[in-house]
């Protein structure tokens, strides 16, 4: 690898940060250097550290160590990033036997110049009893690639010599940095230290000096594994027509779900993200797959991300969907009691006081197709799947120079069972949707986008489908996150599968479908042209029969039920005065929602619906508002508000409507009025 120092950044650095002091800029600099390197740092992982004076609180200087705090990624940092702790005193556990992690994280609270900054690195100590000045630590996959063999620590002298200091692996924490600082003060002249199959640690009088070294050590590394490589996977054989990502998805997400034990009919969902470049397929395809793809991780931090090992599940052929159902789900249930006898093995070793995590695999490698990250949201999803390549890349690379060896599984269990995560069990409250994934037609407009958002805010992953492509995207930027954006025009049956199968592709599957495309046509009914009913029919009933449909499919793939939403307007039940060919569809997809709800309603699967009225949208503008208006002899203000309450209703309530029917998990058929008021319009 190259070094990417560049002179005139680094002095604009300095010169955005330089009233921290040149110190702290530098180090956030370098930091993001690292940090902006997939191959040496992903997704919080890794860390730095500068030793400065800064004043305290009191407006003493004094000598601190500014180390990553906890949770900052370095791609990213900021100054805030690098929490500034009291140095003597961390120097002084040095003499310290034994140190258990919470006193230590109590420890360095303590003594933060900043009270209100966030806890330094779990490796902080490594960092101060260090002496440099400047100290980097990454998770090169060149060398994890090296450090992970059976005789990982004799490859990585072979390369070294004395360059590096070695580290028998131990957990991060007051014990690993006390048997660095030995390795260190064995040979203070090394350059950095090996943790053998965790990482490695450069160091350096200044910001240059260290991040270079960092390049120079793993560029080492990278020359060592273009030598005498071998072949590193035979494939196997595979289906010749292997099935779409699309139809093997839900299949998968379906599998891996876990029925909530709390709440009949409710299921712990996890969102998926699709990987299948040159490298992953060469992986998953080869023959041995069995063997190396569930070895375990390349450095024991991916285990608090994706666990011990991913699932290796058989390869599905296309047309032959229910066989590799069948086989996914046996796959996934013997991973699952793989799993509980791994843990409680473990956990009657260190005496029984660990809480099992959920047994569900965060990495599927499927032969011919792929690999699937798991997440709760998509945002982990895609973490899971960066860590499960950036593992391919140092498997492939230690399998084609050696044989890739993980660490036992009882160290592995130690760090995804570590007791300051244990701690953090039952603290963050999860969004009543998060990790379900909803399809929303018609989204741009008004009713249609205030219910993404609302769905969004509820913890979902938002689909916005609309006939206007740019719209759709716009309102997904708008939202934020990972909520898409895409055409679709719900006439069209290949356009509607086509837009579902993209949403199943991005996400895994589909949970909720909110069918809410339409748009209204006038016109007496006794004199209205028949072209005119046809095309209100092929919109305002054919479009939602269509969207249900695709909908349909995908929650029976995935065997979890799920939650198909319609937008009928109260012209079902109360027709208006020259609205017949709007009116007519919308009563028979009224019929719609209640075939849906009989007919999939053992499967879990529920249909509802809203009757809302006189919402201000692309349906309803201006000039539709003073058309109705006028029909009926009053103001267009009074139109808008004639109901019994007096009050207008907005897309926004209907949009809460639909969030309401999505989370009632012992409610179908039911058709919820939106109107301020309406006998007339009134079901019951």
């Amino acid at each position: 690898m190259q070094s990417a120092w560049i002179d005139r950044d680094a002095e604009a650095a300095v010169a955005c940060y330089g009233r921290l002091g040149r110190d702290l800029a530098l180090r956030v600099y370098t930091t993001r250097l690292l940090g902006q390197d997939p191959r040496l740092v992903l997704h919080g992982g890794g860390n730095t550290s500068v030793k400065t004076r800064l004043t305290d609180l009191n407006g003493d200087m004094v000598d601190v160590l500014c180390v990553k705090g906890t949770g900052w990624d370095m791609a990213t940092i900021e100054p805030g990033g690098l929490p500034a702790v009291r140095l003597a005193p961390l120097l002084k556990l040095r003499a310290r036997q034994e140190l258990s992690d919470e006193e230590m994280v109590r420890l360095q609270r303590a003594n933060l110049i900043d009270p209100s900054a966030p806890n330094p690195s779990v490796e902080a100590l490594l960092h101060a009893f260090v002496p440099h000045k400047f100290v980097d630590h990454t998770h090169s996959t060149a060398v994890l690639a090296l450090t992970d063999q059976p005789d990982g620590e004799a490859l990585c002298r072979e390369v070294y010599g004395k360059r590096v200091g070695y580290v028998p692996y131990v957990m991060p924490g007051f014990g690993l940095a006390k048997a660095a600082a030995q390795v260190f003060e064995a040979d203070p002249s090394v350059e950095g230290l090996i943790l053998v199959k965790h990482g490695i640690f450069s160091f350096g009088a200044d910001a240059r000096e260290a991040y270079e070294r960092m390049v120079a050590l793993v560029s080492l590394a990278e020359q060592r594994l273009a030598k005498n490589r071998k072949p590193a996977f035979v494939s196997a054989s595979l289906p010749a027509r292997p099935a779409r990502v699309a139809d093997v998805a839900p299949i998968v997400r379906g599998a891996c779900s876990l029925p909530d034990n709390k709440t009949e009919g409710a299921w712990k969902r996890f969102v998926l993200e699709f990987r299948c470049n040159d490298a992953v397929m060469n992986f998953v395809n080869g023959a041995d797959v069995a063997r190396y793809g569930q070895a375990g991780v390349v450095t024991p931090d991916h285990n608090l991300r994706i666990k011990n090992r991913p699932l290796v599940v058989a390869a599905p052929k296309e047309g032959d969907l229910q066989v590799f159902k069948n086989s996914v789900t046996q796959q996934v249930a013997a991973y699952a009691e793989d799993y509980t006898s791994y843990f409680g093995c473990n956990n009657a070793r260190v005496g029984g006081i660990k809480t099992m995590l959920d047994p569900v695999p965060r990495v599927v490698l499927v032969p011919g197709v792929g690999l699937f990250g798991l997440g709760g949201s998509k945002k982990d999803a895609k973490i899971a799947a960066d860590l499960a390549e950036a593992a391919i890349a140092t498997i492939t690379d230690a399998e084609a120079v050696g044989r890739f060896e993980a660490l036992p599984e009882s160290d592995l269990f130690d760090v995804e069972y570590w007791s300051l995560e244990q701690a953090k069990l039952g603290s963050a409250k999860e969004l009543p949707l998060a990790g379900q994934v909803a399809a929303i037609t018609g989204a741009a407009g008004a009713i249609g986008f205030a219910t993404a958002k609302a769905f969004a805010a509820a913890g979902a992953e938002v689909a916005l489908l609309d006939i206007d492509e740019a719209a759709a995207l716009a309102k997904a930027k708008e939202i934020g996150g990972s909520a898409l954006g895409l055409r679709c025009d719900v006439t069209d049956t290949v356009s509607v599968r086509e837009a579902f199968a993209q949403v199943v592709s991005s996400f895994g599957g589909v949970d909720i479908a909110v069918s809410n495309a339409g748009a209204a046509w006038q016109g007496r009914i006794g004199e209205v042209d028949e072209a005119v009913l046809r095309e209100s029919f092929e919109l305002n009933f054919y479009g939602h029969q269509r969207v249900a449909q695709a909908a349909v499919n995908i929650m029976r793939a995935q065997g979890t039920g799920g939650c198909l939403l319609f937008n009928v307007s109260k012209q079902a039940v109360n027709p208006g005065p020259n609205f017949g060919p709007y009116g007519l569809p919308k009563a028979a997809t009224l019929f719609l929602v209640r075939q849906y709800a009989l007919e999939y309603g053992s499967e879990g699967i529920r249909a509802n619906a809203v009757n809302a009225d006189r919402i201000r949208s692309r349906l309803l503008n201006e000039e539709m508002i003073s058309s109705r208006s006028k029909a009926r002899g009053i103001s267009k203000s009074a139109y808008m508000r004639g109901n019994l309450l007096g009050r207008e209703v907005a897309a926004e309530d209907v949009a809460q409507a639909f969030l309401a029917q999505a989370l009632a998990l012992k409610t179908t058929a039911d058709v919820t009025t939106v109107d301020g008021g309406n006998i007339a319009a009134a079901l019951r």
